[in-house]
């Protein structure tokens, strides 16, 4: 009679357990792999380049690279040294409500930092009550939240007291 010793067991069950997790991971790698679709090629490094710095301040250009393009929406320049930046970005650190506004309408991917320049206090609050950490972040160009909130005018003042208050930098 052969008796399955509480060592053997474990032995037994932990092998086949790691051998039914590596088979998982492999087919779930291999399904995640084949459901992304082909997106065509990367849009062109210099028409990036050319939006985001009009999403710093030139609707009318945004309005027609996006029309021409609307890829573009959420593309984001490499400025080197790990300084990355959407035309979104450039809008919030630079105080413009009205292509933030615009490129949002669009279905642009919002942030804290476009919030704080908006004035958007609760969406500010909520996100620093999850992550406290993040009154310190650093945005595009090392540009902080208190940054983003001065650029936001009058508008964004709650904001800036609030961060005021919780000592952001």
């Amino acid at each position: 009679m052969n008796l399955l010793t509480r060592k053997s067991f474990i032995s037994v069950v932990t092998l086949t357990g790691a051998g039914l997790l590596a088979s998982v991971s492999r087919k779930a790698a291999a399904q995640t792999q084949s459901q992304i679709p082909d997106k065509g090629p990367p849009l062109e490094k210099e028409l990036v380049k050319e939006f985001v710095i009009k999403g710093h301040a030139d609707l009318s250009g945004v309005q027609q690279l996006l029309e021409k393009e609307p890829r573009l929406l959420n593309a984001c320049w490499d400025w080197g040294g790990g300084d990355f930046e959407t035309a979104i970005e450039g809008a919030g650190h630079m105080g413009n409500k009205e292509i933030a506004r615009f490129l949002l309408s669009k279905g642009a991917r919002m942030n804290v930092f476009c919030a704080a320049m908006l004035g958007q206090l609760e969406i500010v609050k909520g996100i620093l009550a999850l992550h406290p950490g993040l009154k310190s972040s650093k945005g595009p160009h090392g540009l902080q939240l208190l940054h983003h909130a001065k650029q936001g005018g009058p508008e964004a003042s709650a904001v800036l007291e609030y961060l005021q208050s919780i000592g952001a930098e």
